[in-house]
């Protein structure tokens, strides 16, 4: 048996969220303003706090290039994490499968990309700590052409922490 099936179940755990606590958690973020370098917008920037002892954390975030030209986001840096990851979750088949982009994650010309539980998100692997709700987590994104910022995550509830918000709470 490989290491990737512990890995990938580890990672489903930290990054799968029931929809209703996923649309409740962007509002309770408390996201800060967009932020802009080159042509490159990220705007509603998250992470989520962790169970005591995971070894794994994800990011979040909407990214807009409002350029002519292709950009590529292509690392990830973080203080909290031996290793910082950009990651994809797709079906093959039947079976859901998450993989690192070693090229960075493309962001076309005039189009978002959003980095979503389940979809392209970012991988903090190897954490040094837990992330407690209302953290800000620091996080370095370099861009190949839009160059290198770091922005603060605001650490929203975790699904497997609070139960989901639901109508009239």
């Amino acid at each position: 048996m490989s290491l990737r099936l512990p890995l990938f179940a580890l990672a489903l755990m930290a990054l799968a969220p029931a929809m209703p606590a996923l649309a409740q958690h962007a509002h309770d973020t408390h996201a800060p303003a967009a932020v802009t370098i080159g042509n490159i917008e990220i705007k509603d920037a998250f992470t989520r706090a962790t169970l005591p002892n995971a070894p794994v954390a994800g990011g979040f975030m909407t990214l807009t290039n409002k350029g002519s030209e292709d950009d590529r986001l292509v690392s990830v840096e973080t203080p909290i994490a031996r290793q910082g990851q950009i990651h994809e979750m797709a079906m093959e088949g039947d079976v859901m499968k998450m993989r690192q982009l070693a090229d960075g994650l493309l962001i076309p010309a005039g189009e978002s990309v959003e980095l979503a539980p389940g979809s392209y998100h970012l991988m903090f692997m190897g954490l040094i700590g837990s992330v407690a709700e209302g953290d800000a987590v620091p996080v370095t994104l370099t861009f190949e052409k839009a160059g290198t910022i770091t922005i603060d995550l605001p650490a929203g509830c975790s699904a497997a922490a609070a139960p989901a918000h639901g109508e009239g709470h």
